[in-house]
């Protein structure tokens, strides 16, 4: 028999909660916070008082435009500007950095290309230089949380090794502590894939806030997802679900760089788009972007490309609709773009796939946070050990 929780205990798991719920829906006022977290006033006010002592948070006088009747609360905000943690992400052709105030803002950024066939100690190195030069512009007297990496492959969720990123080209990279020797002091490197960091922000306090079943389907040259049910995360045993880019959709198409054929990313990816719109010479975001645009002013053979797409991935959707059931799927990367010009093509393949119930008041949608979402979802990898333990997790 498990015993009591310690008052100390219960301390430590309140002043976690309030913290993460300032840090997720921002500003809130100590009244909305009692009736939320099913806490009394004096309570709130002596945890308030703590996080304000450990310059985690702050507190104002309510504004009169919000103040409702009765007595004027108190209103309690992260502190954003000077509690912060380090965001890295490598994507097939981009390196993008942060500094990301705790309640998810971006104070901070940078970002440089990224050719193919880049390795690893080449991509560290402009990482590296990144958060150099952020750590130059940050306030005196600011807290430093740690650091989380997003990258666009299968990572271990026992070390964060890179296990395999076909469309960058690594295999069993040890990315977070290449980082991490390169950085120099910045505690350990938390390691994530692209589209779950992204879809726990999304499901937080992006387009998915409120349900707790969404897939997030994150697209560049590969397809990955990132999959909420019941309200958690669904990372697998060894933190490799999610790679719906690998369902075998066509098993007399494509070759597919894991090695099989067919697979659901050989029809959405960004190499079929541009082969089928006649611009198999091209890669990236931006030519991606540029079918998108041809397709939207009347370019036959780019509606055409858009169209075949567009099928196949109502097909997929449906297929996971099946599967999970999920309240909302969100279409990140260059899939929302894809989603944009051809929703109706792709919510009609997918009625004709899902089954009623499966489908039943399903949401479509595009990313709340844009491709911000894995920006902060690496940072939130670092904040969640400060969310846990508001007392112990600063990093000295």
């Amino acid at each position: 028999m498990r015993a009591a929780p310690t008052q100390e205990e219960v301390r430590r798991h309140n002043l976690g909660a309030l913290l993460r719920y300032v840090h997720i829906h921002g500003a809130t006022s100590r009244a909305e916070l009692t009736t939320r977290l099913g806490l009394n006033r004096s309570t709130i006010g002596a945890l308030t008082a703590d996080l304000i002592a450990a310059g985690l948070v702050t507190e104002s006088k309510e504004s009169p435009k919000t103040r409702r009747a009765g007595r004027p609360s108190l209103v309690v905000r992260p502190e954003s500007a000077k509690v912060y943690a380090y965001a890295l992400n490598i994507e097939v052709d981009r390196l993008r950095a942060a500094r990301v105030g705790l309640g998810g803002k971006i104070l901070d950024r940078r970002e440089a290309p990224r050719p193919w066939g880049m390795q690893v100690g080449d991509a560290v190195q402009p990482l590296a230089g990144f958060v150099h030069e952020m750590r130059a512009d940050v306030p005196p007297g600011s807290r430093y949380v740690g650091a989380g990496l997003a990258i666009a492959g299968m990572v271990r969720l026992a070390d964060g090794m890179v296990r395999l990123a076909p469309t960058i080209g690594w295999v069993d990279e040890p990315v977070g502590e290449a980082l991490v020797e390169e950085i120099g002091d910045v505690g350990p490197m938390l390691v994530g894939n692209i589209a779950d960091v992204s879809a726990m922000v999304e499901h937080t306090r992006g387009a998915a806030a409120g349900r707790d079943n969404v897939i997030y389907l994150y697209g560049d040259v590969g397809v990955g997802a990132g999959i909420i049910a019941g309200g958690r995360r669904i990372t697998g045993n060894g933190g490799y679900g999610g790679e719906v880019g690998h369902m075998v959709v066509n098993p007399q198409g494509q070759p597919c760089s894991c090695g099989s054929r067919g697979c659901w990313e050989t029809e959405i990816g960004e190499y079929p788009l541009l082969k089928l719109a006649g611009r198999a010479d091209r890669s990236g975001r931006d030519a991606v972007l540029a079918v998108v645009d041809a397709a939207m002013r009347g370019d036959w053979v780019a509606q055409q490309a858009v169209r075949h797409v567009g099928d196949w991935l109502g097909l997929g959707v449906g297929n996971l609709v099946n599967i999970f059931n999920p309240e909302a799927v969100i279409f990140g990367g260059t899939l929302r773009d894809i989603y944009l010009v051809a929703a109706a093509q792709i919510r009609s393949r997918l009625h004709e796939v899902a089954l009623p119930e499966c489908r039943a008041d399903i949401r479509l949608r595009t990313p709340e946070l844009g491709q911000d979402a894995a920006l902060i979802g690496a940072a939130e990898l670092a904040f969640e050990r400060l969310l846990d333990d508001p007392r112990d997790a600063l990093w000295p």
